[in-house]
C-alpha cells in the first residue's frame, strides 16, 4: 500500500496539532476525515462560538470534519466507522474509549511532547521546564488503555536551555513532532514498526508526572531558591503565566503574571518575597537564596509590558508580594 491509499482519520484541537496535520495534507497522504473539539463558546457572554485551530485548518483543505462531545456516543462511532480508516493519528486531544483507538485495522498512534515514560499527562512541556530539565523531545506510542503508557514508536530529543520558556519549546516540538509523525506513518506502510514497552524505556528512574495546570498551580511560591523560582516562571511563560500577588501601600491587593526574569544568586537577610526596586528599571524579588529580576510582566486587567514601564506607574504603590 502507497501513502495516497492509506486512509488516514487525523484527531486533535489546538495549534500544536495543525502543523501535524498539514504536514500530512501537504506530504500527499489521505487523510479521510478529521476529528475535533465542538466549537468553544468565547466572549463575554460566551455567544461566540470559536472553532478550534484543527478545525480551522481542516475546513481551509475541504477535509470531512466531525466534532463528537462524547467519544462513546453511537451516532459518532458509526459516523467514524464509516470513514474507513486504516490509521489513526492522535495529537493533543482527548483520551479515546477502546471502541475508538481499537477500530482501524492498524491501530491509532499518539504524538506526545515528551520523552516518554517520562513526563504522561496534560502538560509535559511546562513540567519539564518547570523541573529543570536539560532536554525533552517529542514521542510516538501506539494507543491502549491506559493514558500514555502504549508502546514506543519513534522518539527524538531537543535541548533545553537555561532561558527558554515553555512557548519556545513549544513550538519547536510542534515543528519536530511533525516530521516525526510523518516518519511514523512511513515506517507503518513498510511495515518496519518494531514498538517498545515503556516499561523497558525506564533505565530505573522515577518516573515524573505532567498533571493539567490550574490557576493555582501558577502561583509563585517565593520561600525558595532562585533556580527552582526561575525554572517555574520560564515553565509558565507566556501560557497560563506564573503569578503572584501584590499589596499596595494602601493595603489593596492585585495579581501579577510574571514571563521572564533574571537569576540574582546573592546573601541577604530579608524575607522571601521582600521587594527591592530603584523605581525606575529595577525589580527584584527576594527567595532564600538570591532574588528574581522581574523584566515582563502583566498586571491585572492590563497589558503586557516592559517592567520599566510597569514601574513608572507603579511608584511608591508596591509594598511586598505574597
Amino acid at each position: 500500500m502507497n501513502k495516497q491509499n492509506l486512509r488516514i482519520v487525523f484527531m486533535g484541537t489546538p495549534e500544536f496539532a495543525v502543523e501535524s496535520l498539514r504536514a500530512l495534507v501537504e506530504g500527499g497522504y489521505s487523510v479521510a476525515g478529521v476529528v475535533t473539539m465542538p466549537d468553544k463558546p468565547v466572549g463575554k457572554h460566551q455567544s461566540i462560538l470559536q472553532a478550534s485551530a484543527v478545525k480551522q485548518y481542516a475546513l481551509s483543505q475541504n477535509l470531512p470534519i466531525l466534532q463528537p462531545e462524547k467519544l462513546k456516543d453511537p451516532e459518532f462511532i458509526e459516523q467514524l466507522r464509516a470513514w474507513n480508516a486504516d490509521l489513526q493519528i492522535v495529537v493533543a486531544f482527548r483520551m479515546l474509549p477502546e471502541a475508538v483507538w481499537n477500530m482501524p485495522r492498524l491501530g491509532t498512534f499518539n504524538l506526545h511532547a515528551s520523552l516518554l515514560p517520562q513526563y504522561r499527562g496534560a502538560a509535559p512541556i511546562n513540567w519539564a521546564i518547570i523541573n529543570g530539565e536539560k532536554e525533552t523531545g517529542v514521542t510516538t506510542f501506539f494507543l491502549t488503555h491506559e493514558i500514555d503508557t502504549g508502546q514506543i514508536i519513534f522518539r527524538e530529543k531537543i535541548p533545553i536551555a537555561d532561558t527558554d520558556n515553555a512557548g519556545e519549546i513549544h513550538d519547536r516540538l510542534m515543528q519536530l513532532g511533525a516530521r516525526l509523525v510523518v516518519q511514523t506513518v512511513d515506517a507503518i506502510l513498510e511495515d518496519a514498526v518494531r514498538p517498545i514497552p515503556q516499561s523497558e524505556m525506564t533505565n530505573g528512574e522515577e518516573l515524573k508526572p505532567a498533571p493539567k495546570i490550574f490557576k493555582e498551580t501558577c502561583c509563585i511560591r517565593w520561600n525558595q531558591p532562585v533556580e527552582t523560582i526561575y525554572n517555574f516562571i520560564r515553565g509558565l511563560a507566556p501560557f497560563p503565566g506564573a503569578w503572584t500577588e501584590l499589596t499596595s501601600s494602601q493595603g489593596n491587593t492585585f495579581n501579577l503574571k510574571i514571563f521572564e526574569t533574571e537569576k540574582i544568586i546573592e546573601s541577604h537577610d530579608l524575607p522571601p518575597g521582600t521587594i527591592r526596586s530603584d523605581g525606575k528599571k529595577l525589580f527584584d524579588v527576594g527567595a532564600t537564596d538570591g532574588f528574581i529580576r522581574i523584566k515582563n510582566l502583566q498586571q491585572a486587567g492590563k497589558k503586557r509590558m516592559e517592567v520599566g514601564d510597569f514601574l513608572l506607574g507603579a511608584r511608591n504603590l508596591i509594598l511586598n508580594v505574597k
